[in-house]
């Protein structure tokens, strides 16, 4: 076996993938880029991001000590604190109400805000050995509303301990933007309330398009919003990801990827050493020994480095950790099968393929959030773009008779529908779909133009 088919392997054996459904992450995979610092300090409240860029992974790996504390000197204050998940991905019906009871609780015009602060009495009751009503969720309100001095005492009672309460999945609550609005919105301000108990801390997981709507109108928010974070990812923060995740490979595999990418050990777990988080010749020319100097036989096509990256941004120059090992994995599958012979471990038309791979997941998740996206944009497959707006425009109306209400779809539609085909465009670009170009002409960056079939002169081609 020759030294690139061996780093396939490795590649193939790695631990590559990042969807997380409330499992505790592997040690071995957990990477801090410096941009996330912020956001895993206790007085970081709000944490915004989109798809993919580790939202539900934060979730799930603050709930492990382990992994708090692989986290080291660097947020040494999550160490001996206790976490709770207060809503997530899993159904736990005991800890936090599901969507249908959220449905039903709104039915009955109750607050939101007192639904969450069950939420929180029932977390500090249990910790305390202390009895409250928790037959059923509106029992617990009742006796909230009912009894609030009760429910102060318990609330302002000393406590030998500190906790942690994160709550994430938010879009899960409804399918409808004004009730998911309310409900978010009563979940800040039942923060901001938990604000004024020592040793009690809370940290929201926000959407972005969550973010930008009408939940922060409340008095007061900006005690919340001035401890914003949010989860982006810079091109070395991805290489180095992707590092940590080689490295600590199982058995041979790992040993291979550790000879070219320098790691120290500590409790059983391998991480890449300080240049290997940076953008620095070390990251580049790891890189290059996995993928070669060149998208093709020369210059002219690019450098891997950075055309892997570049390739896989949104509309607004985002890559999200999702999607790049996706196409580096799919990269190594394609190689595997295809050029098996050839002289990198990752052939250059390989990693093309697995820009097609990434932008079909990434066009999955966008069905799953926004139903309303597939039908818009694929209503466009065949276009290239760039293109006039006019003529994006004719293809709409040709498949929307109607008009842009027809596109509406059950579950959180489109939010400025309401103004016809630039409320549309708004929307698109909004969630990093599509981009408008300084001479007014449309532009879809690759990471979806793949997925929905559009294609650009000298681009990644969709596939067929």
């Amino acid at each position: 076996m020759t030294q690139a088919q061996k780093l396939r392997e490795a590649i193939l054996a790695a631990t590559l993938e990042t969807s997380n459904f409330g499992e505790t992450p592997k040690p071995g995979t957990l990477y801090l880029p410096p941009s996330h610092l912020k956001a895993l300090r206790l007085d970081a409240h709000i944490v915004v991001g989109g798809r993919g860029v580790g939202k539900s992974f934060w979730t799930a790996a603050l709930q492990s000590e382990l992994l708090r504390n692989q986290l080291g000197t660097v947020a040494s204050e999550l160490q001996d604190i206790e976490v709770f998940a207060g809503f997530g991905n899993l159904p736990a019906i005991e800890n936090y109400p599901n969507d249908d009871i959220f449905s039903n609780f709104l039915d009955g015009n109750g607050d939101p805000y007192d639904l969450w602060r069950a939420v929180v009495l029932r977390w500090v009751a249990r910790r305390a050995n202390e009895t409250i009503p928790i037959d059923s969720w509106p029992n617990t309100v009742e006796w909230l509303k009912s009894d609030p001095e009760a429910a102060a005492r318990l609330m302002q009672r000393p406590r030998d301990w500190k906790g942690l309460i994160l709550f994430d999945a938010l879009d899960r609550t409804s399918s409808e933007w004004q009730r998911m609005d309310n409900i978010v919105r009563g979940l800040l301000r039942t923060i901001l309330w938990l604000k004024t108990f020592s040793g009690l801390y809370a940290k929201v997981f926000l959407r972005e398009d969550q973010a930008e709507r009408t939940v922060f109108n409340f008095p007061d928010a900006s005690k919340l919003t001035a401890t914003k974070a949010e989860l982006t990812w810079a091109r070395h923060d991805l290489h180095g990801l992707l590092w940590q995740r080689l490295v600590n490979a199982p058995g041979i595999h790992g040993e291979g990827m550790r000879q070219i990418c320098q790691s120290d050990a500590l409790d059983s777990v391998w991480h890449v050493a300080k240049d290997m988080k940076s953008e620095s010749e070390a990251q580049r020319k790891a890189f290059e020994t996995l993928a070669g100097p060149w998208m093709g036989r020369d210059k002219r096509r690019g450098v891997p480095y950075t055309w892997s990256v570049g390739h896989l941004a949104d509309g607004r120059g985002q890559t999200s950790p999702r999607s790049f090992l996706a196409a580096i994995r799919q990269a190594a599958e394609d190689s595997s099968e295809r050029y098996s012979d050839h002289n990198y471990a990752l052939h250059f038309e390989s990693i093309k393929r697995g820009i097609q791979k990434a932008s079909a997941i990434r066009v999955q998740e966008m069905a799953e959030d926004y139903p309303w996206v597939p039908d818009v944009l694929s209503a466009l497959s065949g276009m290239n773009v760039p293109v006039e707006f006019d003529a994006v425009q004719e293809k709409w109306r040709a498949n929307f008779p109607a008009g842009a209400q027809e596109i509406n779809s059950d579950r959180l539609p489109a939010q400025h529908v309401d103004r016809g085909w630039d409320g549309v465009r708004e929307d698109l670009q909004r969630l990093g779909l599509l981009e408008t170009k300084r001479d007014g002409r449309i532009d879809m960056p690759d990471l979806y133009r793949v997925g929905f079939g559009l294609g650009r002169k000298g681009g990644v081609k969709p596939r067929s």
